[in-house]
């Protein structure tokens, strides 16, 4: 199968400005993500699809194609991932992909194998999407989880008897950014993101780390820290 990773990566962000362009452990949040495109051995092929002429130029310094500028009406807060990745593959041209590949640079912990093994997983299954999850933390599954009424009374969320020890409680995952989404070119053709049968590519939860606001960023910073560390690497 043709595999096509897209990285996007508008030029602004609402919780952090020029969140992709940040310094985490001396290097751009989104270079990790390249890094990772770069060294996967199932992608055909993986371009970035931006907005920014800084993120454009950051990118092609790193290795990473960027064939197109995104057009600023795809660049909003509130614009959808879904007409994002039909531009990509429409502005490209040619042959498309039996596939797309979601990466998104708000993942950096996100390895090649990741990459790697959620596309074998997809191709041996037959799935028609195959997403990367965690699992929840079992102090965040339904049965533990409380609310606060109007009158300040503290409630449980879901009503009657719930379990306290965490052997008892269910095994439960969740959308982890996604770090990896692979879908058939099809089912984006469709107008959907995910097709009618989802396997899951199951990830650490420290792998699973996504930058979203400021204090995520420290988080990052710290494992990276200490892998490049671990690692013998230089430490900016």
């Amino acid at each position: 199968m043709r595999i096509l990773g897209i990285i996007p990566a508008r030029g602004g962000s609402r919780g952090i400005p020029g969140k992709n362009l940040a310094l985490v452990a001396g290097r751009p949040l989104i270079s990790y993500t390249f890094d990772a495109a770069r060294a996967s051995r199932r992608l055909a092929r993986a371009i970035v699809s931006t907005d920014s002429d800084a993120v454009a130029a950051l990118a092609r310094a790193e290795g990473i194609d960027v064939p197109f500028l995104r057009p600023a009406e795809l660049a909003g807060d509130d614009t959808a991932m879904l007409p994002v990745l039909q531009h990509a593959i429409d502005a490209l041209g040619g042959e498309r992909p039996d596939a797309v590949v979601l990466l998104q640079p708000t993942s950096p912990l996100r390895r090649p194998e990741h990459i790697d093994e959620a596309i074998d997983l997809f191709e041996r299954s037959g799935a028609d999407s195959v997403v990367s999850v965690t699992a929840v933390p079992h102090q965040f599954t339904p049965g533990s989880l409380m609310q606060v009424e109007e009158n300040g009374r503290l409630v449980a969320l879901v009503p009657g008897p719930a379990p306290t020890r965490r052997q008892d409680k269910p095994l439960l995952y969740a959308r982890n950014g996604p770090a990896v989404l692979v879908t058939r070119t099809a089912v984006l053709d469709s107008g959907r993101l995910y097709g009618d049968t989802v396997r899951p590519y199951v990830m650490s939860r420290q792998d699973s780390l996504d930058v979203d606001e400021p204090f995520d960023l420290e988080l990052v910073e710290a494992v990276l820290t200490r892998r490049l560390r671990a690692a013998g690497a230089p430490v900016a």
